[in-house]
């Protein structure tokens, strides 16, 4: 980020959200304000929708994935987002030291995983600091930046950790362009019949080492990666009423049987479909 301030804000009017896994040494906090799709953080996944709120820790690889049907309808302003941008040992080095600062250093000290509101309400409440934050500039963004964290650090009292146990990335660049085309295809093709071999092809290694390699840099197998990016996708038809009944959401989603279906949602959700939909109807 090529820029002498030590907060950049970013404001995305676009089709769909940046379509790749990346990475970058600055700390990211990120509103969604339209568009909606699946988050990748690191090795964990989960749908992202209008008002949510995160922060991506420094060189954590993560991508917003747009939902299909943005690119169906191709609007310029499918996705809107606000991003910014600041580098943590940057600031660290020469403010975090001060005792005012101590509240934020500890929270600023827990995010390298990445974190999100999970509060409706609170999102809600902190949208516009965000957004103020994003109409200011020079000094004034600064100050309205550290009102924020401070914010985050002593009203926002639950967070929903962007990890499941794994937070050390070592993804090089010709491993992140690999992992990309994997998490591409895995999203693109998800309800289809994806064998090993098919996927180990997209990443140009045989299925043998594809096993070893995706667990590496993942900790968990690839049949266990896409099965979250399926049930990710059945929780959207079951949000947004696109179902006539759960086998034919288990089916539209690339699982052989319902009784699958309904083991691998438990084991993601903690609640079976049935569950979830009643859960989700009384909410």
């Amino acid at each position: 980020m090529s820029t002498d301030d030590s907060v950049v804000v970013e404001e995305d009017r676009l089709p769909n959200f940046y379509n790749y896994l990346h990475r970058h040494k600055e700390m990211q906090v990120t509103l969604i304000i339209k568009g909606s799709g699946t988050l990748i953080a690191g090795n964990y996944t989960q749908p992202f929708e209008p008002g949510n709120i995160y922060i991506m820790g420094a060189n954590q690889p993560h991508i917003f994935k747009s939902d299909p049907s943005h690119f169906a309808n191709n609007k310029k302003d499918n996705a809107h987002a606000v991003h910014i941008f600041f580098d943590h040992d940057r600031i660290l080095k020469n403010l975090l030291h001060l005792q005012e600062m101590e509240h934020i250093k500890k929270f600023l000290d827990r995010t390298h995983s990445g974190l999100q509101v999970i509060d409706t309400k609170l999102q809600a409440q902190l949208a516009p600091l965000v957004m103020k934050v994003s109409a200011g500039s020079g000094f004034e963004r600064l100050i309205n930046f550290f009102q924020l964290l401070q914010y985050f650090s002593k009203d926002v009292k639950e967070w929903k950790s962007l990890s499941t146990g794994f937070s050390k990335y070592s993804f090089t660049d010709s491993e992140g362009i690999r992992m990309n085309d994997i998490y591409q295809y895995t999203m693109d093709h998800y309800n289809e019949n994806i064998t090993l071999k098919q996927i180990a092809a997209v990443a140009h290694i045989t299925p043998h080492a594809f096993c070893k390699y995706f667990k590496k840099h993942t900790r968990k197998t690839y049949m266990a990666f896409l099965n979250e990016i399926r049930i990710n996708e059945a929780c959207k038809k079951i949000i947004n009423g696109e179902f006539t009944s759960i086998a034919g959401i288990a089916y539209a989603m690339g699982f052989n049987s319902a009784i699958n279906f309904n083991r691998v949602f438990k084991k993601t959700t903690g609640l079976s479909p049935s569950e979830y939909i009643r859960s989700f109807k009384t909410k």
